[in-house]
């Protein structure tokens, strides 16, 4: 046996025995889902705002969120952020006075301070959470991006050009609780809030100027709106007592609205707009929902903002399943049956655009029964594939998972993540940072991607079939002019590229197809001298590529294995790179934890911790398994 197949031996015994020590007793992984100190930031003023007598766990988040300062008194949302991230800084500072636990004349505190007002200060704010959070705490008045967005938006039909369910389903369950706070120009401010006035640096700029395209958005909306038949305050009536149903029917059994903290926190300041008390059961239900959230790691606690559990868990066991693990193993049979007691069984928002499909997806997290996505689905479905062949149990959920996967593809042929066809341009009008990738759900081609890998690979389907073929053309049509491909849940040209090009030979394009060739030779142009793959953050907001620097575990990975899928024979710059891959795994540096899943672009990142397991195992299979008889 050649030395690279010794180490890549070595290397995938060790991951997997690791995992199979970390399983837990009901078949889950349970990871952290890391992302950056705004939602830690969020918990604490919420907490203080209400009272919430949990002081260990707000310390812990204190001490987490101060520890991520950095020497110029900024936070930044990853490592090479260039000059800080101002919205982080804000909420960052608020945060930590608002605990109690540090004083304004801390000097940690002090130079945060600095940073803010040379940055302009709470008026060059551009985060929209960060607004609705400042507003919503008596600290700014509500933006005019969402104060002029009547409540009554709600009422209007589906059939008109604009209306609440166009928005993707991320963007509602949060827009929903800003509208309602800013019709009612709410706040609440208590006696313990600490004073940021001093960091209003300009008064006459605390707002941002609507752009043209938003304006003429706005004169559509009351267009539809002179349409509705009522009185003024009747409509009113009736947009509030929707807009609070829409919010009630939409929370989970753990308190959370829609399984997200950042939603369940604006939810819980809307409901008091609303005149819901403190110790309301459903507010107090939702925090206890955020607090279930917290996750311990390396000594720090934090609140994730949707536990990745599910995620984690699918491609963890199919992982073990590509390295090698037995169908009829413990480890596997315990994940599949936790993944078969997740499966979803209650249509929810994603049925109005795709009616007369019965339920069969996966969500994100484990407490997510309403809201399911393309990506988690297809990572149960390769999960549970092989056992689906011996039971019927399983082969039942494959089938209306593969169902629902399949009826989830876009008009344009490619997949989106949450709803179909929710792609109306109008809504990136919005004067709010991040709106075109907030505000819709358009296709994107690692979620294209990886369905097409499934669904060629899993299901057998290639592209003899109408749909299969609609897909290929879809993510052939997007590729970027150098090669590459834009992935929007991940960090980034690498992890769109990496799902395209491994989607498309799932589905029997040809190796020596002109995008295949472009795709793998612009991955091969980008191979760092040490021979991984590295990618900026900063290629999200930027639009291009912008190279890291330094190689991540995560994104040699994903380069690696679209070689593999392409290359016949293994290369040297390929071998290069498994064995950089297999030395970064031995590393602690910060490449090993540097952020690689994308949020929202812009403004939210995360750091999986169950990465640097996942991708190096199923990379490395693939190349023992493509390649381990050359040897």
């Amino acid at each position: 046996m050649s030395p690279i197949l010794i180490k890549i031996d070595e290397e995938i015994q060790r991951l997997t025995e690791t995992l199979l020590q970390l399983q837990q007793q009901d078949g889950s992984w349970r990871f952290c889902f890391e992302n950056g100190t705004t939602i830690d930031a969020y918990a604490i003023i919420l907490f203080r705002t209400l009272n919430v007598q949990n002081e260990a766990l707000i310390r812990q988040l204190h001490d987490r969120i101060l520890n991520e300062q950095q020497h110029e008194g900024c936070w930044k949302l990853f490592p090479d952020e260039e000059e800080g991230n101002l919205s982080a800084s804000v909420e960052a500072y608020y945060a930590l006075l608002y605990s109690g636990y540090s004083q304004t004349t801390d000097e940690p505190i002090r130079r945060a301070k600095r940073f803010i007002q040379s940055k302009g200060g709470l008026g060059k704010v551009t985060s929209i959470l960060t607004k609705a959070i400042l507003a919503a705490t008596g600290q700014s008045k509500w933006p005019s991006s969402i104060s002029s967005i009547p409540l009554e938006i709600l009422l209007l039909p589906a059939s008109f050009p604009i209306n609440f369910f166009e928005f993707s389903a991320y963007s509602r369950v949060h827009l929903i609780s800003m509208l309602i706070m800013a019709d009612r120009h709410y706040s609440i401010k208590t006696d313990h809030a600490p004073d940021l006035s001093d960091l209003h640096v300009d008064p006459m700029n605390t707002d941002e100027q609507p752009a043209r395209a938003f304006q003429e958005m706005q004169i559509s909306i009351q267009a539809g709106l002179s349409r509705l038949i009522g009185t003024p305050r009747s409509i009113h009536e009736a947009a509030t007592t929707k807009a609070q149903q829409f919010i009630l029917q939409r929370i989970e059994s753990d308190g959370t609205l829609y399984s997200y903290a950042s939603s369940t926190i604006l939810m819980i300041y809307a409901l008091l707009a609303l005149g819901y008390d403190q110790q309301h059961p459903v507010i107090t239900l939702a925090v206890q929902g955020i607090t279930a959230m917290q996750c311990r790691s390396n000594g720090k606690t934090t609140i994730q903002n949707s536990p990745s559990t599910l995620w984690d868990s699918a491609l963890i066991t199919y992982a073990m399943q590509e390295a090698g693990i037995a169908d009829d193993h413990a480890t596997i049979r315990s994940a599949a049956a936790y993944l078969l007691s997740r499966q979803h069984h209650q249509s929810g928002d994603w049925s109005i655009h795709n009616p007369n499909t019965l339920p069969g997806g996966w969500g994100f997290s484990e407490t997510n029964t309403m809201n399911p996505d393309v990506d988690d689905t297809t990572a149960a479905l390769r999960a549970i594939r092989r056992l689906s062949h011996t039971d019927p149990s399983y082969r039942e959920s494959w089938n209306r998972g593969l169902n629902w996967v399949l009826s989830m593809q876009n008009n344009d042929g490619g997949w989106p993540a949450f709803e179909k066809n929710t792609n109306n341009e109008m809504l990136t009008w919005l004067a709010i940072d991040g709106a075109k990738s907030a505000a819709i759900d358009p296709s994107e081609a690692d979620l294209s991607g990886r369905t097409l890998e499934y669904l060629g690979n899993f299901a057998g389907l290639d592209t003899r079939y109408d749909f299969i073929k609609r897909g290929t053309n879809w993510l052939i049509n997007h590729q970027e002019n150098d090669g590459s491909w834009y992935g929007r849940w991940g960090i980034c040209y690498i992890y769109g590229t990496w799902a395209a090009i491994t989607g498309l030979m799932a589905t029997n394009i040809p190796t020596n197809h002109e995008a295949v060739q472009k795709g793998a030779q612009w991955l091969l142009n980008i191979q760092n001298a040490d021979g991984g793959w590295g990618e900026s953050c900063r290629s999200d907001r930027l639009q291009h590529y912008v190279p890291l620097g330094e190689s991540t575990p995560s994104q040699t990975a994903w380069a690696l294995d679209a070689l593999i899928a392409v290359h016949p024979r293994s290369t040297a710059a390929m071998d290069k790179g498994i064995y950089r891959l297999i030395a970064s795994l031995q590393e602690d540096k910060w490449t090993a934890s540097y952020p690689t899943g994308a949020g929202l672009p812009g403004n939210f990142y995360v750091h999986y911790h169950s990465y640097r397991y996942i991708w190096p195992i199923l990379t490395l299979s693939h190349y023992r398994r493509k390649f381990g008889h050359q040897a």
